[in-house]
């Protein structure tokens, strides 16, 4: 096979993690030790950067910055919900990319927005372009298929689960059975983050918080939720409750939408919800932590795991790319051992796009608000470490990127 010379681009799409930008510092790193990337751009706002051809020199940065990527929140090329729908805007990116000599495209993303990866490669096939495109994968919820996990999810349940002991050291210490917390977490169609939360039970401690855990995967009704939270304040002083925001009923509706005050509503809310049913059933005081985006910012309480492999795959994606693999999407494998391994595979595009990993039922107990040993055996190696985040001044010290712009050199695009 020819060697493929040209330069790379990096877009990020979707929600941050905590630690997708290690998967930016992967790929530069790597990117650095083959001749045949000639320059590292990185896409500014996701696919916007893409239409508007607002690229960055990624090559500019300092290593100290690159290395500062590794523990520092938030999509550091900035990110966006945009997507790409009409042929005219693959079109565009085409054009963008042939100006730029790009070859390379690493695209950091969810399952829905692999579709769009996916697409830009198939415009460059129809018209001839040689460009490998790989995907890296992210996201907090973990519901991207093919691969074992994904990378931001261990760092997401980590601090889940710490806030859970957190505040369930402070219910334990005000309550007198009568008193119920109830903790809303991210979740629209899967229950990983709140199955997550179970992690905050001390081994051969199956009555440490969190009591109850509810899961998008287990039909939520009132009456039972009822019964549980009376079932725990019985025996109990307090009651931990963790819901996913996406929970819905017997008939797959959800069960708590928010109207956020435009023509669409919003999912959210299910802990005001609850805490409504709690306060007018039960007769118990109740009180809500929405953790809201910190569940994917709190790099401060980062798994070291998490960041280790978010870089790798960041590595892997490159090797690939070199290699002459494109359409493809890194995924992590878990090892068959005893002890925790984790090595990365490739998987095709089209087998992600359009398909989401549910949390498996047979990991839920009979119960239906708490979760087997197969799940603690899953999610316990993914939270393993601490990343040594820098601070200054009493606060984490995290990196903002020196952002050299790359000269534009075609017209504006209207769209």
């Amino acid at each position: 096979m020819a060697e493929l010379v040209g330069n790379c681009l990096i877009g990020q799409s979707g929600g941050p993690t905590a630690v997708i930008n290690a998967s930016v510092a992967g790929v530069v790193a790597e990117a650095l030790n083959h001749s045949s990337i000639e320059e590292i751009y990185g896409s500014l706002n996701g696919v916007l950067g893409l239409l508007n051809e607002d690229f960055v020199d990624l090559a500019a940065e300092s290593q100290q910055a690159i290395r500062g990527l590794r523990c520092t929140p938030g999509a550091a090329l900035g990110t966006c919900r945009t997507k790409l729908k009409k042929p005219q805007d693959f079109e565009r990116v085409l054009a963008v990319f042939k100006a730029h000599n790009i070859r390379y495209y690493f695209h950091i993303g969810d399952a829905d927005s692999q579709e769009t990866a996916a697409k830009i490669s198939e415009t460059a096939k129809a018209q001839d372009y040689e460009l490998r495109v790989i995907g890296i994968p992210k996201t907090i919820e973990n519901d991207l298929p093919a691969t074992d996990h994904c990378p931001g999810y261990g760092s997401a349940i980590k601090y889940i689960a710490a806030t859970v002991k957190e505040l369930s050291l402070d219910a334990d210490s005000m309550g007198q059975g009568d008193l119920v917390t109830i903790m809303e977490v991210m979740g629209r169609n899967s229950g990983w983050l709140a199955a997550g939360a179970s992690l905050a039970k001390r081994r051969d401690h199956p009555n440490d918080p969190p009591h109850l855990v509810y899961l998008p995967e287990v039909p939520f009704t009132n009456e039972k939720f009822v019964e549980d939270v009376r079932r725990v304040l019985k025996r109990e002083k307090h009651c931990v409750v963790v819901a996913g925001e996406g929970l819905v009923d017997k008939d797959g509706n959800y069960v708590s939408v928010e109207n956020n005050g435009t023509a669409e509503s919003q999912l959210g809310g299910i802990g005001e919800y609850l805490k409504d049913l709690v306060e007018g059933q039960v007769g118990a005081k109740a009180r809500v932590a929405r953790l809201g985006v910190t569940q994917r910012s709190a790099a401060h309480l980062a798994s070291k795991t998490d960041a280790d492999e978010a870089f790798l795959v960041g590595q892997a994606a490159v090797k690939a790319a070199v290699n002459g693999e494109s359409d493809k999407l890194v995924t992590l494998v878990r090892g068959d051992g005893d002890n925790y391994t984790c090595e990365t595979g490739l998987s095709a595009l089209s087998d992600v796009v359009g398909n989401l990993k549910k949390l498996p039922k047979e990991w839920v107990n009979e119960d239906g608000v708490s979760l087997n040993f197969q799940f603690f055996r899953y999610a316990t190696p993914l939270i393993q470490g601490e990343v040594a985040v820098p601070y200054d001044n009493g606060l984490p010290s995290y990196v903002r990127l020196g952002k050299e712009g790359v000269d534009k050199t075609l017209p504006g695009y209207e769209g």
